[in-house]
């Protein structure tokens, strides 16, 4: 009886701790700090079958803290017709572990892939959301994807955002001994472990324990630096009716234009013809380059097509011409194609746009699924311009914040080249400002504004640009901090040269700009760009994190005001210069009988910088808002 009693309470406390596996309060205490989510336990596996027929099993818990890891509750699985979802499960469970929910294939909505402005796309997502009701929970996940295609494997990332710690996390890939996989460990606390299964194929297994969830943290560099990450690709892939090789930049380069590029650049007899006389007597290759590139833009727009290999392939230039659209495979191999007509080469160049960070290419492994966006490089004998084809309006030679300073790939006929976009310095990105106001003793100014906007700047005004003029009028108010603003004229220039520039001409008056009172009239020396205290960084204690600037730029303002016949200055007078490594600034105020001049410069320089630096930073900006927010003080005589 003894016996039996002891197996009864052995199996009992087995179940139990079974159970209470996702118990919350199992996590270890050192992974909650800074933590809105902890994957308790997740198991990745891709095996190659054979190179166009791929499996994908995962199985993945994460424990829910708070609102701030709501993220990781939520899935999507993408399938199309070379990927198909096989099997598809989880559950939910309270904070002691417990089940209290399955979820079962019909909780998951099906819907079209669509990024709100693709004209065709063919994936679909199955994609469930989490109602939150009380934290903390634990979701549980488990499905298996078959694809038809070896062109490029997922990345692996244990932590894949701020705020996630990590228990345990296993990705293993399996695959034929003859089978060829290249991978880059980056920040791995340790390397593969190779083996073979029972089987006979071929293993590579990463594990990573106890991962800490990393903060939050203003001027951040990009997630991909900082994250355990693993890339992977194959040595040989296939694809529908493509298959290849490669081990480096050079022969993908090769690969995409022999394949992808090859006989997609014939033009209808008549579209040769007339861009021969269109650019007749132009002598200037960049100018010919230039009146190729406006032309394209007059004839096409941009619609984004990705269905099948379309997500890789551009459609032949003679589609593109009958049709007047395309997307940025096919404006871009297009533009080519119009070029070449005329005896000028360029490049299809691949690469990873985004405004908020500059992401190059890795260089040390070439794989498929690096760039989300094609761009044009043309380059001449003393200089090579760069263009994105996809917008109407866009200067020629101009990218702007969305491809620049990155190394991007292009795919030429002798094959794969890394190519760094143009950098737009801290310098180059200007906005200069004029302004002449009058101020009269009831506290009321009139007068202009002049500005021009350079480099990334050159963008700042587009939308509002691209409006009515009432709209105009009704938008502009948002970025002049001038109360009971009165627009009387409001006028832009553009000059879309290689260097282009925004002119902006505003001319306005204000009433009750400044306060009256006894005797003393007070007013906001900066009336045009003025930090607040949403501007400054919040502070952060024991940062992790160097401190990152995206993008360097300039500020130059100078201001002048009549002041009102009868009043002096009263108060002291603005002075202040600050220099750092990541930006300098200065301001100062003169009054030279009834005229008051202002002047301010402000320049951030981007680049990386020690951890140790971001307190300067912070009181950096926070004396910037200050002398931005300096009142004037006039006294009368």
């Amino acid at each position: 009886m003894r016996i039996l009693l002891f197996f009864c309470l052995l199996l009992a406390g087995g179940a139990a701790m079974a159970q209470n596996s996702y118990d919350a309060s199992l996590i270890p205490r050192d992974l909650l700090p800074y933590a809105g989510a902890v994957v308790r336990s997740e198991e990745i596996t891709t095996e190659v079958k054979s190179p166009d027929n791929v499996i994908y099993h995962v199985k993945r818990a994460v424990t829910i803290l708070n609102k701030n890891g709501d993220a990781e509750a939520n899935l999507a699985v993408f399938y199309d017709k070379t990927t198909s979802v096989r099997s598809l499960k989880g559950a939910i469970y309270d904070e002691f572990g417990k089940a209290t929910q399955k979820i079962s294939p019909g909780d998951f909505e099906d819907l079209a892939a669509t990024d709100g402005f693709s004209l065709f796309v063919d994936d679909r997502v199955k994609h469930y959301t989490r109602a939150v009701t009380q934290y903390p929970y634990t979701i549980e996940f488990e499905y298996e994807v078959k694809t038809r295609q070896s062109f490029y494997f997922h990345d692996w990332m244990p932590n894949p955002r701020s705020g996630v710690a990590v228990e345990k996390s296993s990705y293993q890939f399996i695959c034929d001994p003859g089978f060829n996989l290249r991978y880059k460990e980056i920040n791995l606390p340790s390397k593969a472990e190779t083996g073979t299964n029972k089987d006979g194929k071929k293993t590579c297994t990463w594990t990573i324990n106890h991962l800490k969830a990393r903060r939050d943290e203003p001027f951040s560099p990009e997630w991909n630096s900082l994250a355990a990450r693993l890339m992977l690709a194959p040595e040989k892939f296939e694809d529908q009716n493509f298959s290849g090789s490669f081990t480096n930049w050079q022969q993908l380069g090769k690969w995409i234009n022999d394949h992808f590029l090859a006989d997609r650049e014939d033009l209808p007899p008549a579209t040769v013809e007339h861009v021969k006389e269109l650019t007749a007597g132009i002598t200037d290759p960049k100018q010919k380059a230039k009146k190729i590139f406006e032309y394209m833009q007059q004839k096409t727009h941009y619609i984004s097509v990705q269905v099948g290999i379309g997500g890789f392939r551009p459609f032949p230039a003679s589609e593109v011409d009958n049709d007047g659209y395309g997307d940025c495979k096919a404006l871009v191999n297009y533009t080519k194609a119009l070029l070449k007509a005329v005896g000028i080469d360029s490049y299809y160049c691949m690469v990873e746009a985004g405004e908020d960070y500059k992401v190059s290419f890795v260089s040390d492994f070439a794989s498929l699924n690096q760039g989300n966006h094609i761009i044009l490089c043309v380059p001449f004998k003393t200089d090579t311009l760069w263009s994105d084809c996809t917008s109407q309006t866009i200067p020629f030679g101009y990218l702007g914040a969305f491809t620049d300073d990155r190394v991007v790939l292009a795919c030429t006929p002798e094959g794969g080249k890394l190519l760094r976009t143009p950098r737009y310095s801290a310098a180059d990105n200007l906005e200069k400002r004029k302004a002449d106001f009058v101020l009269n003793d009831a506290g009321a100014i009139s007068g202009d504004i002049e500005t021009e906007f350079r480099g990334i700047d050159y963008d700042d005004r587009r939308r509002i640009i691209g409006e009515s003029q009432p709209d105009r009028v009704k938008d502009i108010k948002k970025y002049y901090p001038i109360n009971n603003m009165d627009i009387k004229v409001l006028e832009y220039k553009q000059d879309k040269s290689i260097l282009p520039v925004t002119f902006e001409t505003l001319k306005l008056s204000a009433r009750d700009y400044g306060a009256s009172n006894n005797g003393k009239l007070y007013f906001l020396l900066n009336p045009v760009d003025r930090y607040t205290e949403y501007g400054i960084p919040k502070l952060v204690r024991n940062r992790q994190n160097p401190v990152y600037i995206n993008r360097g730029w300039t500020e130059e303002d100078e201001i002048s005001y009549a002041l009102p016949k009868g009043y002096q200055l009263d108060s002291d007078p603005l002075n202040i210069s600050i220099e750092k490594p990541f930006g300098s600034f200065t301001a100062t105020m003169s009054v030279n009988g009834d005229k008051l001049i202002y002047t301010r410069k402000l320049q951030v320089k981007d680049g990386t910088y020690s951890k140790d630096m971001y307190q300067d930073v912070v009181d950096f900006y926070q004396a910037v808002a200050d002398a931005d927010n300096y009142n004037v003080v006039l006294a009368k005589n």
